[in-house]
């Protein structure tokens, strides 16, 4: 009888999940503003409407049809690249063309500052965006020898990792982030295989609710860069299991010392050089449960020292009055506000710049390709497409982000996939990953020359101040002869 009545007990708490989970995914509250409102460098910013239960609209993804595509922008031309993969995620292309890609789900984790029912349902919105796969766990080499835009070789080169995402090489090694640490191989230029035991650099903030850690290595090969996403949404599992997180590392390849470089940012993504600034940028995604109008996903540079306020403020100086850990003093005058907003909860992830050689068009020359994931909290749902944002002479962002690829969206409550990373193939075309469709797509404007390379801004250092006379700020009102353009 005590079996029984457990039993029931128990089946009792699965219908209720289950009924609470139902109601969950139907429910929510619609944005008010449009994403071209709440995007560029100006974004309109809605009240928030902090939410116990968030708006969910999960798209489930269904695959794509055989012989269907996105479809591209006027003038460009999209193609699969290669398909049949296992949850592709991030890519990085080789300097001789081979394109090597992370194939990647999150871990075993427990969803930071949640119980027993909302990480149920967060379990169960995993599954229905097609987020709760085993993870593949390794790297595949794709292979276009003859220049035609489609991958002829296929093959994994390494397996047994956990949970990789950043990729990196120079000189003669791969760099791979797992979700827990930082490995470095030696790998040769061309090789089938990566092959023997790894050293690990440095270890990393494991799991949490954001597993991914991107890399990228600076021209000289001296110093990489590590993007660690939080444990948590605005810090409610406390702050201590934050340390390391929501930050961007800085390891000394020389040396092997290591430091933050970069704090507050919720979940930084796609790291790039910006080629006429030399800065480096990031996509970061912003905290959820404020409504479907805020917060903007962005993106922006990262000067060294540089804080963005996770989790106690978003967008410059709007306090988030949801975090209970008491605020750092003065964190409202030095947080920076992000360069440039690209909608709320769209899920900003890969970033790359155009360069040299690519092939996009007049239209695509000078600016940044960013994937936009897809929302899971907002109605109606935001992002899951490509988008190009324009830079202007000087290197910063402009306008409003303009769709290169779009119609992941099946409509109806689904999608066909889900954009995540971006990069070059050897042609000038732009690849995408697709993570849950399992295809790599190229990009390409075929009429389209090879564009020139980006232009570094150049601009000459004030001299430094040797004196300090009267009131400091007085200086930029009435500066000194001598750092007056055409003074003497």
């Amino acid at each position: 009888m005590r079996i029984l009545k457990k039993l029931a007990i128990g089946l009792l708490v699965l219908i209720v999940l289950l009924a609470i989970a139902g109601w969950w995914v139907t429910r929510g509250v619609p944005a008010t503003l449009t994403l071209d409102q709440v995007t560029g460098t100006d974004p309109k910013l809605a009240e928030p409407d902090p939410q116990l239960i968030p708006t969910v609209g999960v798209a489930t993804p269904i695959g794509w049809p055989d012989g269907a595509a996105p479809e591209a922008a006027e003038g460009l031309k999209v193609n699969r690249f290669a398909e049949g993969l296992n949850h592709p995620r991030v890519i990085y292309t080789m300097p001789n063309g081979d394109v090597i890609v992370a194939q990647s789900n999150a871990p075993e984790r427990v969803v930071a500052g949640g119980n027993p029912i909302t990480n149920a349902i967060a379990g169960f919105l995993f599954r229905k965006a097609g987020a709760a796969v085993p993870s593949p766990n390794n790297l595949i080499l794709l292979r276009d020898a003859d220049g035609d835009g489609v991958a002829e070789v296929k093959r994994e080169i390494r397996s047994g990792l956990s949970s990789p995402s950043g990729i990196a090489w120079h000189d003669g090694k791969l760099y791979v982030a797992n979700h827990d640490a930082l490995l470095r191989f030696d790998y040769a230029e061309g090789a089938d295989a990566v092959t023997g035991q790894p050293v690990k650099l440095m270890d990393l903030p494991p799991a949490g609710n954001h597993w991914m850690r991107n890399v990228i290595i600076n021209d000289e090969g001296t110093k990489l860069y590590v993007a660690v996403g939080s444990a948590s949404n605005i810090g409610e599992g406390g702050m201590e299991i934050e340390e390391g997180r929501a930050a961007i590392h800085e390891l000394d390849l020389v040396t092997g010392k290591t430091r933050i470089f970069a704090t507050g940012l919720r979940n930084p993504n796609g790291l790039a050089w910006n080629p006429w600034s030399g800065e480096l940028w990031v996509t970061v995604n912003e905290r959820d449960q404020l409504g479907s109008d805020l917060v903007p996903d962005y993106l922006t540079n990262v000067p060294v020292g540089a804080t963005y306020g996770w989790p106690w403020l978003y967008w410059g100086e709007n306090v988030d009055d949801r975090v209970d850990a008491p605020m750092p003093n003065f964190l409202i005058e030095y947080s920076r506000t992000p360069e440039f907003a690209l909608g709320p909860h769209v899920a900003a992830l890969g970033l790359t710049f155009t360069r040299e050689g690519a092939r996009m068009g007049d239209a695509f020359n000078q600016g940044a390709f960013i994937a936009r994931h897809g929302s899971w909290n907002r109605k109606p749902p935001a992002g899951y497409d490509v988008v190009f944002v324009r830079f202007d002479e000087r290197g910063n962002p402009v306008g409003k982000p303009v769709t290169v690829l779009k119609s992941f969206l099946a409509g109806q409550g689904e999608t066909h996939g889900r954009p995540t990373w971006v990069a070059w193939d050897k042609t000038g075309g732009l690849l995408v990953s697709d993570d849950t469709g399992n295809i790599i797509w190229r990009v390409i404007s075929p009429a389209a020359a090879p564009a020139a390379a980006p232009k570094r801004l150049e601009v000459p250092h004030m001299p430094p101040q040797r004196e300090l006379i009267g009131d400091p700020s007085r200086a930029f009102q009435q500066p000194p002869p001598d750092i007056v353009p055409g003074g003497n």
